[in-house]
């Protein structure tokens, strides 16, 4: 019986395959616990239709990402953050992710998850930092940060 992978199966298949299966397995496994469905006409046009959907929708995602990358490396594009520093430029505290992506959304409307920036550990200094940013898997952006004293 052929069947529509529709979660991965372990030794069988994977998500989205269409694979020729034993009938017993397919009707009393696959089937009854809704791990695929029948291969028939219906089925796999409906299939397509959605892996054409989700290539559509993974390029516009691709195309926003590069846009919001295009507008946070612009030179002009600079959060400042203003903190208390003591002695030789070092910060009373530090300046976190989530700090940065508050700052970018109040002076420039950009909206990033404080997630999605690669900060290895909070900024603890005065002065210019860049800092990436996991727009996309694919794209990567890099914020200019500065920091000054209050």
């Amino acid at each position: 019986m052929k069947v529509i992978f529709l979660e991965d199966v372990n030794g069988k298949g994977k998500k989205g395959e269409v694979k020729e299966v034993p009938n017993g397995y397919a009707q009393n496994y696959l089937l009854k616990n809704h791990l695929a469905q029948e291969a028939n006409r219906g089925n796999v046009a409906a299939m397509k239709g959605k892996k054409k959907a989700r290539a559509k929708e993974e390029a516009e995602s691709l195309q926003e990402a590069q846009a919001l990358k295009d507008q946070i490396e612009d030179e002009k594009t600079v959060v400042k953050i203003t903190a208390k520093a003591g002695e030789e430029g070092r910060l009373f505290g530090s300046v976190p992710s989530k700090q940065i992506a508050q700052a970018l959304n109040q002076q420039y409307k950009i909206k990033v998850d404080k997630r999605k920036i690669d900060l290895k550990e909070p900024i603890r200094s005065m002065g210019y930092s860049h800092i990436p940013v996991k727009l996309h898997p694919e794209v990567t952006a890099k914020i200019n940060v500065h920091i000054v004293e209050k």
